[in-house]
């Protein structure tokens, strides 16, 4: 994908990915090789009581991030900052087009295409200020 910006939105069931320009939007979904499931800490059992992380997943969003110049990764909680992390360790091309990691809860396509624009554009204004 040619587009210079590139949102993505996940949790750890899937990943909306969206290459837009002001008026062009590609959009693609990425699953987890496997399904995430909820694990419940039992007392007296040994580990975290969280999954692994699925670094099969994360890498397959990675590539559907590829070709973009400029990054904004969103979600409404870890699997954000999971997939940072897999792309600071294993996307080095990549890591330098992050450029803002946020919070944001379960929009619709349309939502997230806008406020990525909005973000993008107010990025945008601050650096030809400097």
């Amino acid at each position: 994908m040619s587009h210079y910006h590139a949102v993505v939105w996940l949790d750890h069931s899937e990943a909306h990915v969206m290459h837009i320009t002001p008026d062009d939007v590609e959009k693609s979904v990425v699953h987890p090789s496997k399904p995430h499931t909820h694990l419940h800490a039992k007392s007296g059992v040994v580990g975290s009581g969280r999954p692994a992380e699925d670094q099969a997943y994360y890498h397959a969003v990675a590539e559907a991030l590829k070709g973009a110049q400029e990054i904004l990764v969103v979600g409404p909680a870890q699997a954000k900052l999971q997939l940072v992390k897999h792309i600071l360790k294993h996307d080095h091309e990549l890591s330098d087009k992050i450029i803002g990691v946020e919070t944001i809860d379960h929009p619709s396509d349309a939502q997230l295409v806008a406020y990525a624009r909005k973000y993008f554009v107010a990025k945008d204004r601050m650096l030809s200020q400097s």
